[in-house]
């Protein structure tokens, strides 16, 4: 599947075009296009003809076909630690398992099994980290040593909804490729949904509430950890956008000190 937006994949057309292709890549955005980029970007990468992206004609484009995607699990015990993209030995696909709020190391390290495995088409490899803003600390250094000394002709893609969870010398190892939001515009534009309209609602409200209100708004989070945490992670993009644009008509309006909702800027991004 093409990514929904053509500006972000203009370096990964690059690479593409000109077989520069780097060890490590970090796509990051909200919604669905980093991950949607990172499986068509993968699979360009194995397909004969792939410097527009995958041809969807040859042998390796028709294994790597989206299939049946087999739910994860992070302790193994479950299912898979990882899988693979299609059924495409040489194109795996990690992201936390169904119930877990990390991605764990045991998934790194099997990722790490399996790239000291000659690779079974011969030509290129690459693993999609998924949920990358969910490695933990361990499966982030073991990630690391991966950046560090990648074997060769391997990739790995990054995932994340924000690259201010990982740490700085994972990041100074990947091109980095930033897909922009729009999740303003969605919130305040005439075709939010009731859902969008009703959390720009409560991002209105809240500098108006009082300490009680707001416990009560944060108790409505509370439930099964992996679900509530992605949740959070939309509550708080939403509210980074929407303060973003209210900074933006403030400042175009002439409005004079915009410190305080700078720093606040500056506490969501946290």
């Amino acid at each position: 599947m093409s990514p929904s937006s053509p500006e972000p994949r203009l370096p990964l057309l690059r690479s593409l075009e000109t077989g520069r292709i780097h060890s490590a890549y970090l796509l990051s955005g909200p919604g669905g296009a980093p991950r949607e980029t990172a499986l068509w970007f993968v699979r360009a990468l194995v397909c004969e003809r792939g410097e527009a992206g995958p041809c969807e004609a040859c042998a390796p484009c028709r294994r790597s076909a989206r299939g049946e995607e087999i739910p994860l699990d992070g302790s193994g015990k479950k299912g898979p630690l990882f899988r693979h993209v299609g059924d495409h030995p040489d194109l795996l696909w990690v992201e936390r398992g169904q119930d877990d709020t990390r991605v764990r190391i045991g998934q790194i390290r099997a990722v790490q099994g399996a790239f000291r495995l000659r690779g079974s088409e011969g030509g290129r490899r690459a693993a999609v980290i998924a949920d990358a803003e969910w490695l933990n600390q361990e499966a982030q250094n073991a990630l690391l040593r991966l950046l560090e000394e990648p074997p060769p002709r391997t990739s790995l893609v990054l995932v994340a909804t924000s690259s201010a969870g990982l740490l700085a010398t994972v990041r100074s190892r990947c091109q980095r490729v930033a897909f922009p939001t729009d999740t303003t515009r969605a919130l305040l534009g005439p075709d939010a949904s009731d859902e969008q309209r009703a959390l720009a609602s409560r991002l209105e409200e809240l500098p108006r509430r009082d300490l009680t209100d707001l416990l009560d708004c944060a108790e409505s989070y509370r439930g099964p950890r992996a679900i509530e945490a992605s949740a959070v992670t939309e509550f708080l993009g939403a509210a980074s956008a929407w303060l973003r644009q209210r900074v933006a008509e403030e400042a175009e309006a002439g409005e004079g000190d915009l410190r305080r909702e700078l720093d606040a800027f500056d506490t969501l991004k946290a």
